[in-house]
């Protein structure tokens, strides 16, 4: 399928679509990545891509370029795994795994980044320094990046490349933005114990619910009264289950939501003002409370520097860049920009829904056009960290 020549222009199209549509039709999630994991590193190897071993168990790291140590070292990051969610798009390439679907587009990001991979070892002599290719599992859990960091595959490396694909954004636009992107996504589970009783003799107990109720709306005016007027938060409790029947007070209560910030100031405030609304309240109508977190990645932050590299890299694929809109959805690429300086842009593929829908699918006319714009940047961002002095990045 993925043998065919690829130096005419039609022909990578389709070895790019026949990629993604095998993927497609046979997701895995999160740390089941291992056919997923095989099929890449075989394309890989077919393109005469070198495979470097970190260890991981699902997941591929690749490079191309120069050996170690001669040169700029940058990587590009791509993630594999697929979402728990029962395809509904009607396509003959549709998932054939029951309940699992690639609804956020992973497979076209895979698909992308192997173009840029065969691409880039087309002009492997044109290369002053290394390429590293992160193919990533477990975005989804938010675990994969921090598995790579383990790994080593980030040692030495001077700058990160990654994307997501944007249905709302048309094929042939690519979003580049310095500062924040997307947001840090933090879960939290809250516990209320007060005391049962009859429901028809309130007094004999302390009733949870009524303090969960409390807490909710209390936590709504963390944002509005904490956050400052510039800057944006979000603070959901998307589950609350108390009691089993009708006519009884329970002795707990439990609250389950997400908080959504786009700086680490922010963040820190929002999470530690969390605590005390909680606390707070609880002990006002004399029960207790136990907050346990579920953390999720930091803002993706990009680079000021290396914006600007995107955005001209842009120009030279031929594609628009524009100043998107940040999105608060989380994403795991955030680590990697905790550990060296990197930029994350959002890919035009106009498609139908958004992320994680049941009926998500794209563009795939944006297949080469990624690819394309992945072997500019990375040819570009190897141009100026060779000459840190004249250019935009520092080393």
């Amino acid at each position: 399928m993925a043998n065919q020549a690829r130096n005419a222009a039609p022909d990578f199209d389709q070895y790019l679509i026949d990629i993604r549509r095998h993927l497609h039709q046979y997701p895995e999630l999160s740390n089941e990545e291992f056919e997923t994991t095989a099929a890449i590193r075989r394309w890989l190897e077919e393109a005469g891509v070198r495979i470097a071993d970190y260890g991981l168990a699902t997941g591929v790291i690749a490079e191309i370029g120069k050996p170690a140590g001669e040169g700029p070292l940058i990587a590009i990051r791509a993630d594999i795994d697929a979402l728990p969610i029962q395809e509904e798009t009607g396509l003959p390439f549709a998932s054939r795994i029951e309940g699992k679907m690639h609804a956020c587009g992973h497979d076209f990001h895979t698909a992308s980044i192997i173009g840029a991979a065969v691409l880039l070892k087309q002009r492997e002599h044109e290369l002053n320094g290394t390429v590293r290719f992160l193919f990533q599992p477990a975005e989804e859990k938010a675990q994969g990046a921090l598995k790579v960091i383990e790994s080593g595959a980030l040692n030495g490396v001077q700058a990160v490349f990654g994307m997501h694909n944007k249905p709302n954004l048309p094929v042939g636009v690519v979003g580049v933005k310095e500062g924040p992107l997307m947001a840090a996504a933090d879960g939290f589970i809250v516990e209320v114990d007060g005391v049962g009783t009859h429901a028809a003799v309130p007094e004999a107990g302390n009733d949870p619910v009524v303090t969960a109720a409390h807490i909710v709306t209390a936590l709504q005016s963390i944002v509005s009264r904490n956050v400052g007027t510039l800057q944006s938060a979000v603070v959901s409790v998307t589950k609350l289950n108390s009691g089993t029947t009708w006519n009884v007070v329970p002795d707990k209560a439990v609250l389950e939501g997400t908080i959504r910030t786009f700086e680490e100031d922010v963040r820190q405030k929002v999470l530690a003002r969390f605590e005390e609304v909680v606390l707070g309240v609880a002990s006002a109508f004399g029960t207790t409370a136990r907050v346990r977190w579920i953390q999720g990645p930091p803002p993706v932050y990009n680079d000021k520097q290396l914006a600007v590299v995107a955005e001209e890299a842009a120009e030279r694929a031929g594609l628009t860049a524009i100043v998107p809109v940040p999105s608060p959805a989380g994403e795991d690429f955030s680590f990697y920009q905790k550990q060296v300086p990197g930029v994350f842009v959002f890919m035009g593929t106009a498609g139908p829904q958004e992320w994680h829908h049941p009926a998500f699918d794209l563009d795939e006319r944006a297949l080469p056009l990624s690819a394309g714009y992945f072997t500019e940047l990375a040819l570009l961002a190897l141009e100026q960290l060779k000459e840190p002095a004249a250019g935009r990045i520092s080393q």
